[in-house]
């Protein structure tokens, strides 16, 4: 859609540009693509865009981009990958959605660019399991994080809908928890 285009091009301008005038390698590669996605992400949030079509197309941005200044495109799955999640928790997204947007660009940049789309989305999903262990705090529904209290991956402090959640009955509701004023649908 044009929200994938729209990604696709700013980002993959805006990271070729920046990497040939500073030549980042290594590490401030992966702080560049990072930013890059980041300003991305946030600036599709901040005008209530599509951050799922954002992420998708700001990583296949960036594989095109790093690619078109001699880095093996592969490299650059994984980063890509965890800065989308990373980012898209600091706007409040769905992480779930935001891992599945990430794994869905690295394989239309995978296909693109002739590599195996079973290594992108590999890296994809690696890279999307680091971010989402490097956020410290969000807000989901509980039907997309429920598997990750389960297994103990994550904590759930408190849930916003008016009553506990059948499907964590031991967590708390905000208004239980001192917050009456926190209280929305089913979060």
């Amino acid at each position: 859609g044009e929200v994938v285009d729209a990604a696709i091009d700013t980002v993959s301008g805006t990271l070729v540009r920046t990497l040939k005038s500073t030549g980042a390698v290594g590490a401030a590669l992966t702080g560049t693509v990072s930013d890059v996605l980041r300003g991305a992400i946030l600036g599709t949030a901040h005008v209530g865009g599509d951050i799922g079509g954002a992420a998708k197309g700001g990583v296949i941005g960036v594989i095109r981009g790093t690619r078109d200044v001699g880095v093996e495109a592969t490299e650059s799955i994984g980063t890509s990958a965890r800065a989308v999640v990373t980012s898209v928790a600091e706007v409040g997204g769905d992480l779930g959605s935001a891992a599945r947007s990430a794994v869905e660009g690295s394989i239309a940049a995978a296909k693109e660019l002739g590599l195996r789309a079973e290594d992108a989305a590999s890296a994809a999903a690696a890279g999307a399991i680091r971010g989402a262990g490097e956020v410290s705090a969000t807000m989901l529904t509980v039907a997309s994080f429920v598997q990750h209290v389960k297994t103990g991956r994550a904590r759930v402090l408190a849930v916003m809908a008016p009553k506990r959640s059948p499907a964590l009955p031991q967590v708390p509701t905000m208004a239980e928890s001192g917050f009456p004023e926190l209280t929305l649908g089913s979060w």
